[in-house]
Formats: structure tokens, C-alpha cells, sequence
């Protein structure tokens, strides 16, 4: 079992996210939560979207790995939204994210995360893309979710798991994990390659 294997390890979440707190939980592993907030997240001109999220997750882990003992596991991760050849960000305030959610209303968009795995002696990082397909939402539903909500912590100004997601989401090809913000299956399984499971 991977658990086993994971007890020669501390394990770091550099993530301050509920929902990535959640599914570690929920996969069992126990671990200590570290976030680096002076980071600012941005990136190089020129990257795809696939390597936007990966270049960010590598910087979060570079940085918090500097002040980790020596058998640390550490996960980091970055999600990002993207749509029509851009990335959508978190909302800076109310009128933003309803302009994002009006975006995002009877399209569909991807979501990629990215995520790095790293201790003293390697790092290993991938992605995962999931598709999202919103329907039409109503004036109302986005200031009713917005109010009610308040997803200003979140790429994309929603979270699949929240009233939003149940009324406004149809479909999505790929991981739900991974729009929540950690593709907790991948996780796992490259976990159980990198630690000769």
C-alpha cells in the first residue's frame, strides 16, 4: 500500500485550499499544511496553458521547500481556468466575477492544474485538463451565487462543489477532482510510480 511507503515521509501541502485539504483527507494521508503568501503569481510570456499551472506549482514548492526538513514530501498545486485562448483569473471583486460567470454562462471552458511533487532529492510534476460545459445562467443566479458564495478565492470565480455547480454545470469530460483543484486520482497513482508501488 502507498500508505506505507509514505510513513519514511513528512508530508507538506503547500496549498491554503479547503478543497485540496479535503481530498488529501479523504485519501487518508496525514500531513501538515504550509502556504507561502508572498509569492506573487505570475509567470513568463509564452508558456501554453498546459505549462502555466505546472510553472506555477513548481515555483509554490521551490519556495516552501527551502524551509522543509530533509524528508519532506511536498505537494503543491495550481489551478487555472481558460478560456477563449486566455486564463480567466480569481475575481478581484463583485462586478468582476459576475463579468467571469456572464464568460463562463452556456460555454464551455477548460481547467487545467497543475501539480508538483518534490522532496530533497527529486521533483516530479504534471498536469491534468478537464472540460466544463456551463449552461445558460440567468442575471440573478449570478448574483444570488456570488452573494451567497463569495468566490473570490477561485480560478474561474466558482467552485464545481458549491450551488453553482449543481444548476449551472452539464457536463465534464475529465476529472471532477481536478476542477475542484487536485486531480486526487493522478495524485495517487504517480505517487505509487515515483515511490515503487
Amino acid at each position: 500500500m502507498l500508505h506505507e511507503k509514505l510513513k519514511d515521509y513528512h508530508i507538506i501541502l503547500g496549498s491554503g485550499s479547503p478543497r485540496r485539504q479535503y481530498l488529501l483527507n479523504e485519501l487518508g494521508f496525514e500531513y501538515e499544511v504550509r502556504v507561502n503568501n508572498d509569492l506573487a503569481e505570475t509567470y513568463p510570456e509564452g508558456l501554453s496553458r498546459q505549462e502555466i499551472p505546472v510553472y506555477l506549482a513548481e515555483m509554490k514548492a521551490r519556495a516552501i521547500m527551502k524551509t522543509v526538513p530533509p524528508d519532506t514530501l511536498l505537494i503543491t498545486a495550481d489551478t487555472i481556468v481558460w478560456l477563449e485562448g486566455r486564463v480567466i483569473n480569481k475575481p478581484k471583486d463583485h462586478a468582476d466575477a459576475v463579468s467571469i460567470l456572464k464568460k463562463l454562462s452556456g460555454n464551455m471552458h477548460e481547467v487545467l492544474t497543475g501539480v508538483c511533487l518534490m522532496t530533497s532529492d527529486w521533483m516530479h510534476s504534471f498536469h491534468a485538463s478537464s472540460l466544463v460545459w456551463f449552461s445558460r445562467l440567468s442575471e440573478e443566479e449570478i448574483n444570488y451565487y456570488i452573494e451567497h458564495y463569495k468566490p473570490y478565492d477561485k480560478a474561474g470565480a466558482y467552485g464545481v462543489q458549491e450551488w453553482i455547480g449543481y444548476i449551472g454545470i452539464e457536463k465534464i469530460e475529465g476529472s471532477y477532482f481536478n476542477v475542484m483543484g487536485l486531480p486526487i486520482q493522478k495524485v495517487y497513482h504517480e505517487l505509487k510510480k515515483l515511490l515503487g508501488e
